[in-house]
């Protein structure tokens, strides 16, 4: 999906502007009543600021009416693109970290796993930590965050009553000191442990823990990223349980079904789960959003362990065991894996709250389930769906789809939406359109190439969704760009010059890319990234508007508002404010939550693919709102290594 526009090649289009400029345009602005500033201190204790992963803060100094008073409080680098660290790898990272708060210090990661604790109000660094992970062969290196844990058994000045735990790209998990910094020697092997040696064959880059660690209680918790397309024998996705203390484990979930054969060891190829987790301490929960199989786009090899695939699945944080499982795709053969953190709210019921769960899919699905059951709060049909493909495969007859919320896709792509910057470059895009096979969405891969909308990059994706409880809004950022897949028999491939997916173990390669006109630009018409509000009281979309502009991506003066392809999340307070980067065009925007009006930007030094947060320490104190920008390789966006923070003056 990721894409460069290629700016040489561009006609200088002024008049395009005229024709597009409505795209997308966000209800007149409802003036809305001041926020007073409560003088509380507000945290971050989370990766997703709290357990639930709601992306929401109580703080109130910063307004929808003095937002554009905004400015840089401070900046830190965290050294990764430094000569001697980390610029022969600089084309494979991601910064997409979000910093959390604990004992009035910030903790965060970098790419190439340096682990590092900052003041909160002036970005002065306290300690840092280099993991020097073996980065051979990583496709992606990104470490999205840290947690921490407060060891109530320990004296309060004991080495290691306060840990942070992250995990790096070469599958470990390491155990700091969160007050210096260094190693805990009581857990694993001197503060580290190595998570791979269980798993059997296990390949450089095979294993990549590129999200935070959750932690519950006196339990560390981690899944992790298991390479993609590469063979069928990749590593088990099994999701274990360590002693915080001593890095034993306590538990261990592989995503198995329940009659699965009797067997030794951990099962090479079942499903992974490598975003964030949630979690509810009251009642014990765990909930863990997984992918798909080993096998990806071919499924005849999975035999039958598709039952954990594609699913949110809820287990008792003692002991492990699944208390409940809903799947949101069946047998998964389009690489549609739970991209996001489930996001644990109070649903507005007819009856008064309902513990409930949303979770956000590449598919632009919205599922909204009792998390006490995993049963539905709105309302979820079997709907048929497109048969064929290749043989042996298995392809579900029927596909669960929310009646609401209203998706956040579309889910069909006609000869109407396909567009260009000019008359010739639509043609371009309509000769291609016309040649793949399109039933809508899940439509089968097969060796005849074959339309994915939405593509494989989501929808939605890692950044998920937030909530402001006060109104009653989720917020939600997604992507719009249609990909072509195809299936190509193992023959043909090995005589290709073409880059393939090897997706060894199955009869077929595999090929896929973002449907682009000769431009550069995608074939579908724009908005081709959005901000959407959903009104949770009634399952509608409250409002939606383009989510960035042109600019990075096309030369001047053709900066459009037409909505870009974006990674990362967004930051809700209680004020009212709507804050996020994400977009290819390295800004940081302020919304008002309750409109979609864009209140303010900034230009960030790179790009901000991250999901920005916010805390203010003291009632007397500033409150600040910080992105990681170090922008995105595959994204296009621009590389950097800075951890930025906004005040008001």
């Amino acid at each position: 999906m990721f894409f460069r526009f290629p700016c040489a090649r561009w006609p200088l289009i002024i008049a395009l502007g005229a024709a597009v400029a409505g795209c997308g345009k966000a209800p007149v602005a409802q003036v809305s009543a001041k926020v007073a500033d409560d003088n509380q201190p507000a945290g971050w204790s989370h990766y997703g600021g709290d357990e639930g992963g709601s992306h929401f803060s109580k703080a109130t100094q910063i307004t929808p009416d003095n937002v554009r008073q905004l400015q840089v409080a401070w900046t830190y680098r965290t050294g990764d693109l430094a000569p001697d660290s980390f610029a022969d790898k600089v084309n494979h990272a991601a910064f997409e970290a979000t910093p959390i708060l604990a004992q009035n210090t910030l903790y965060a990661c970098s790419p190439r796993n340096r682990v590092f604790a900052l003041d909160p109000e002036s970005g002065r660094e306290r300690w840092h930590y280099d993991a020097n992970p073996d980065t051979k062969g990583v496709y992606m290196m990104t470490c999205r965050g840290v947690a921490y844990y407060r060891d109530a058994g320990a004296a309060e000045n004991a080495a290691c009553a306060t840990r942070i735990f992250a995990g790096t790209v070469d599958g470990r998990l390491l155990a700091l000191d969160a007050t210096t910094g260094k190693p805990c020697a009581d857990f694993g092997n001197n503060g580290i442990l190595d998570l791979r040696p269980p798993l059997g064959k296990v390949l450089p880059a095979d294993y990549v823990i590129s999200s935070a660690p959750t932690v519950v209680g006196d339990r560390v918790i981690t899944g992790a990223q298991v390479a993609d397309l590469i063979r069928s024998d990749v590593p088990s996705g099994v999701i274990r349980a360590f002693n915080a203390r001593t890095g034993a484990m306590e538990w261990a979930f592989e995503p198995l079904p329940p009659d699965w054969p009797q067997h030794e060891g951990f099962v090479p190829g079942a499903p992974n789960a490598w975003a964030p987790f949630s979690a509810d301490t009251q009642r014990k929960l765990l909930f863990v959003p997984t992918g798909n199989p080993a096998g990806d786009y071919y499924s005849a090899d999975r035999h039958g362990n598709d039952y954990y695939g594609s699913s949110i699945v809820a287990l008792d944080t003692d002991t492990g065991r699944v208390v409940w499982h809903f799947q949101t795709v069946h047998h998964d053969i389009w690489d549609y894996d739970l991209p996001a953190q489930p996001l644990l709210f109070d649903f507005p019921g007819e009856n008064g709250p309902v513990p409930a769960l949303v979770q956000a899919t590449k598919t632009g699905l919205l599922f909204v389930l009792n998390r006490e059951t995993g049963k539905p709060l709105l309302p979820i049909e079997e709907r048929p769906v497109p048969q064929g493909g290749v043989t042996p495969q298995f392809v579900s007859r029927t596909q669960p789809f929310p009646l609401l919320p209203e998706p956040l896709h579309p889910l069909q792509l006609t000869e109407d939406d396909i567009w260009g910057f000019t008359w010739f470059d639509r043609q371009a895009c309509l000769k291609q359109f016309q040649a793949l096979r399109n039933e809508g969405i899940f439509t089968p891969v097969g060796t005849d190439p074959t339309l994915q909308y939405p593509g494989f990059m989501g929808g939605s994706n890692w950044g998920g969704v937030s909530w402001d409880p006060s109104r009653n809004l989720l917020i939600a950022n997604t992507t719009r760009v249609a990909a072509t897949v195809q299936l190509v028999p193992r023959e043909q491939a090995a005589n290709s010059k073409e880059r393939l997916e090897p997706q060894a173990g199955t009869p077929y390669a595999f090929k896929r890319r973002p449907l682009l006109s000769p431009l550069g630009a995608p074939c579908n018409r724009p908005p081709w990234g959005v901000l959407t509000a959903i009104d949770m009281r009634t399952g509608k979309h409250a409002w939606e508007v383009p989510l960035g502009t042109t600019r990075d991506q096309a030369p001047p003066p053709i900066w459009l508002n037409l909505g870009v392809p974006n990674t990362g999340g967004s930051l809700l307070t209680a004020s009212g404010l709507t804050f996020i980067g994400a977009a290819t065009d390295t800004y940081l925007r302020a919304f008002r939550t309750e409109t979609g009006e864009e209140l303010w930007k900034d230009r960030l030094p790179a790009g901000g693919n991250a999901t920005p947060m916010t805390y203010r320490l003291r009632a007397d104190g500033k409150q600040y709102v910080v992105i990681a920008a170090g922008g995105h390789a595959h994204l296009g966006t621009k590389l950097g290594d800075y951890i930025v923070a906004y005040t008001l003056p």
